[in-house]
Parts: structure tokens; sequence; C-alpha cells
């Protein structure tokens, strides 16, 4: 445990916080952030298109109601609806190697 005035790095905030990486607690959270991330960009791309909950819903065929769950960061799309989603939005995925 750090006490007061030390410094502590974003590992071991994260491990003190939620477990160390590959336990339980840990997946869980990385789980709740990138859903969290996700409705976050579909939220901000539908704003700046000017596209209601209702009408990307109807685009896609799925029900409002999913929309909004999936924006507040309570289920996260699978990749497939995601793209579909971004499509939709006028946005695209480009795929690039991470460089070591």
């Amino acid at each position: 445990m750090q006490t007061k005035n030390e410094l502590m790095s974003v590992d071991q905030m994260m491990d003190e916080r939620f477990g160390a990486v590959g336990t339980p607690e840990r997946e869980a959270f990385r789980k709740e952030a990138y859903a969290f991330c996700a409705g976050q960009i579909i939220a901000d791309a539908r704003r700046r298109e000017r596209v209601t909950q209702a009408e990307l819903a109807t685009a896609l065929g799925i029900n409002k109601s999913y929309i909004s769950r999936i924006e507040h960061g309570y289920i996260e799309p699978s990749i497939s609806l995601f793209v579909r989603m971004l499509n939709a939005l006028n946005m695209r995925i480009d795929i690039s190697p991470t460089m070591a």
C-alpha cells in the first residue's frame, strides 16, 4: 500500500483497485471499461451526425433501447454491430499493426 505522498504507477493503482491482470475482478473491470468506451464512441458519433437513437436503431434494424444501453455502457456491442453502427454514422475502423 502506498503512503499518502508517494506516487504510484497506473499498473499499481489498477492492481490495488481491481486485482492483478488475469483475475476475475480485473477482467470484469476491463469488460466494463470497454463497454463504456464503445458507448461513448457511438454516442459522440451519433450526436456529431445529428442522428437520434431512434433513427440509428431503425437504420440498423434494432431497438432504440438497445442503442441507449450501449451508449450508457451497460452492454458491449458485438464487433459486427459496432462496425455496422460506425458505418451508419459515416465512420470507419482502420486496423494497423502495432509498432514494437
